[in-house]
C-alpha cells in the first residue's frame, strides 16, 4: 500500500498554515474532497472546516464514529495521551528546534558557532589520539622478528646462479 496516512475520521493532523498554524487537531468528519471537519478540544482548536491542503497528517489515529461530539473527541484524546505522544515525537522536536533557531540573536549565533568549534576540536583530538594508538598497536603486531637485509641486485643474481660461489669444503680452516 503506497500511502500509510490516509485522510480518515479520527486521524490526528498538524495544521501547517492559517490562523491555527502549529496546533494539532483531529478529523471528525469529511465534508468533501477538499475539506474536512476538525476538532481539537485539548489543543484549543475550535470545531471548524479546514482545507486538506492546510493539514499534515500524523501517525496517530483515534477510533470514533463520524461527526462525534467534542466531548467524545476530548475523552479519547486524553485517554490516548495524544498531546504527550506528540511532544515526544521527532517531528515536534524539529519544529521546536526550528523555532528556537529563528528566535536567536546575532550574538547567540556567534556563541553557537564557537561552541560547535570547541566541541569539534575535542572530538577530532580524541579521534586522532585513538587512531594513533591503534596504528602503534598494529605496528607492534606486524613487526618482524628478523630484520630484512638488503642485498645489491648483482649479488642476488650471483647467489641465484651460484656465480663466484666458494666451494663449501675448501673455505674451512682448522
Amino acid at each position: 500500500m503506497p500511502y500509510e496516512r490516509l485522510v480518515q475520521v479520527g486521524r490526528v493532523a498538524y495544521i501547517a498554515y492559517g490562523p491555527e498554524k502549529g496546533k494539532i487537531c483531529c478529523i471528525t468528519n469529511i465534508v468533501d474532497q477538499t475539506r474536512v471537519l476538525v476538532d481539537g478540544p485539548s489543543s484549543h482548536v475550535r470545531r471548524q472546516a479546514l482545507n486538506i491542503k492546510a493539514l499534515h497528517l500524523t501517525k496517530y489515529v483515534l477510533k470514533f464514529l463520524p461527526g462525534a461530539r467534542s466531548k467524545t473527541v476530548k475523552a479519547l484524546w486524553d485517554k490516548h495521551d495524544i498531546n504527550k505522544k506528540w511532544q515526544e515525537s521527532r517531528w515536534y522536536k524539529k519544529l521546536q528546534a526550528k523555532h528556537t533557531r529563528s528566535q536567536m540573536t546575532d550574538f547567540d549565533r556567534y556563541k553557537l558557532l564557537h561552541a560547535k568549534q570547541a566541541y569539534n576540536r575535542i572530538v577530532n583530538h580524541e579521534y586522532n589520539r585513538l587512531k594513533k594508538k591503534s596504528k602503534a598497536e598494529l605496528a607492534k603486531k606486524t613487526k618482524k622478528t628478523k630484520p630484512r637485509t638488503f642485498v645489491a641486485k648483482s649479488k642476488r643474481i650471483a647467489n641465484k646462479f651460484k656465480i663466484f660461489a666458494a666451494p663449501a669444503a675448501a673455505g674451512k680452516k682448522k
